[in-house]
């Protein structure tokens, strides 16, 4: 019985190390090439000489963010005979009429914005997009979406990087205007940073494959054409765009020190929502491109790196796995025997913080903040993964059984408060998770397992936290659709009465 826990246990240690291990190897690459990155700075372009640029603005019901957007980008520093601005709006809400109202406005300052509509949303975002080049003027094509705030001098900052012929996109970092809002948006900032400090700037600065952020940043017209455009069979379309003109041959910057403040979700809801989607849409690219990834002609660092950036969602399985077998692995394994702790304390203690403790500690300092910033809400990161970890697992199990599904866009607070809310089921696994980590905690202090206990702890903290999150934010949403309903009945019987 023994012997038929430690192996999968085991194995999934050994898998989870492996992710730790290319945590560190990503900070190891950054070290190396700090020199490099810090010489990527802007290239001066003469006024005469800068490329027409289309500005597209995906929107689907963005009533509380829309005008911020469409202020902001109104106000974007380049010459205004070669600068457009699309307004693709696929909404069916009050969003069209603010967008359109705003889109006249900046018709009249004289700015080239065009309110597009397509007969149907075939596609999704991928589809805005597509409808939206085929009619574009540029032959660069930066895109915003709704939640960010394009900053007037951006197109300035990047442009000069495609006097290069060979570059095909320059992405640049993502900020966070809500970043101290509560608990959840300050660690979601630090796991954004994570991406953009340490896993942009390392793949580029070693000359690996990174992608395409879906937004904030600007492709080359004709490097969207060559890789074949944008295409909808996944829900991350902007990763599947990027390995696809990467491996046609196209170079992509990072610029880590251009700034494009954004909207971080600031309900559990919908930041599951949004994570659902990213996960599924990852695993779903994996299955398309990662065959062809692995057939190409590019170094075995490249690949082996492609394999990391394509599969990384399926570590929320594995720590669901971990989850389940803690507690028979506390119960069966005694912990004075030198082999169990080899086998479970030591690996949960130093794979569970190790890297993750110099990956984040390297997004934080990396901007001029402090190490201790990233260290003190380093548990709370883990615990949050920990929580996402069943809903990420059906996503990745969503991802693998099929292609493409539905585009859920992630609810953005705005300056209304409540208008959009995500939808979520009843969280019975994370409920029952959060049970079977408490009797981990429990076993584990009474076994002696004193490594474990910590884990074990914070595992029970982030299913119940976000399980009860999602039960309270359901809870508000159904209590605000019933007094919708209720106000508007009461409004029929008024009309009635006043027939009557």
């Amino acid at each position: 019985m023994e012997l038929l826990l430690v192996i999968p246990y085991f194995t999934v240690l050994l898998l989870l190390c492996t992710y730790g291990v290319h945590r560190a190897h990503l900070v190891y690459l950054c070290a190396k090439n700090r020199r490099a990155l810090v010489k990527v700075k802007t290239v001066p372009v003469a006024e005469a000489e800068l490329p027409p640029v289309t500005v597209q603005l995906p929107l689907y019901n963005e009533a509380t963010v829309v005008a911020r957007l469409l202020d902001a980008a109104a106000q974007i520093d380049y010459p205004r005979d070669r600068l457009e601005i699309q307004v693709l709006d696929d909404s069916n809400d009050e969003t069209r009429t603010i967008a359109r109202a705003k889109v006249e406005q900046m018709q009249k300052a004289g700015v080239d914005a065009k309110y597009m509509r397509r007969p149907d949303r075939v596609g999704y975002k991928a589809g805005a997009l597509d409808y939206g080049l085929e009619r574009a003027k540029g032959k660069l094509i930066a895109i915003f979406d709704a939640d960010f705030i394009p900053q007037p001098e951006f197109i300035r900052q990047v442009v000069g990087h495609f006097e290069n012929p060979k570059v095909g996109m320059v992405q640049t970092r993502w900020g966070h205007i809500n970043r101290h809002h509560s608990l959840l948006t300050s660690i979601q900032a630090l796991m954004l940073d994570g991406h953009h400090m340490v896993e942009n700037r390392a793949r580029f600065g070693a000359g690996l494959m990174f992608n395409f952020s879906g937004t904030g940043g600007v492709w080359r017209r004709s490097a969207i054409i060559d890789a074949g455009g944008w295409e909808h069979d996944t829900l991350t379309e902007d990763l599947d765009l990027s390995y696809r003109a990467q491996l046609g041959g196209w170079e992509f910057i990072y610029r880590p020190d251009v700034l494009t403040p954004a909207e971080l979700p600031e309900d559990v809801s919908a930041f599951r929502a949004q994570q659902f989607r990213w996960a599924k849409g990852t695993v779903q690219t994996a299955r398309k491109l990662l065959r062809r990834v692995l057939s190409s002609e590019l170094t075995l660092q490249q690949r082996v790196e492609a394999c990391f950036h394509m599969l990384p969602h399926f570590a929320y399985p594995l720590m669901m796995l971990l989850s389940v077998f803690l507690l028979p692995a506390l119960v069966l394994l005694p912990a004075t025997d030198l082999r169990t702790m080899l086998l479970i304390d030591l690996p949960l203690c130093v794979g569970a913080t190790g890297s993750l403790a110099t990956f984040y500690v390297l997004a934080e300092t990396a901007q001029g903040r402090s190490a201790w910033s990233a260290l003190k809400r380093l548990p709370v990161l883990i615990a949050l993964g920990a929580g996402l970890a069943p809903h990420l697992s059906r996503a990745v199990w969503e991802g693998m059984r099929s292609m493409a599904g539905e585009f859920v866009r992630t609810p953005k607070r705005g300056v209304v408060a409540g208008r959009y809310s995500q939808v979520a089921d009843i969280p019975m696994l994370e409920i029952g998770l959060a049970l079977l980590s408490a009797g981990s905690v429990v076993m584990s202090l009474y076994t002696g397992h004193w490594f474990a206990t910590p884990f074990a702890a914070l595992f029970m903290m982030g299913y119940a936290y976000v399980a009860g999150m999602v039960i309270a934010e359901q809870l508000r949403v159904r209590r605000a659709s019933a007094l919708v309903s209720n106000l508007r009945a009461q409004e029929v019987n008024q009309e009635v009465a006043r027939a009557a």
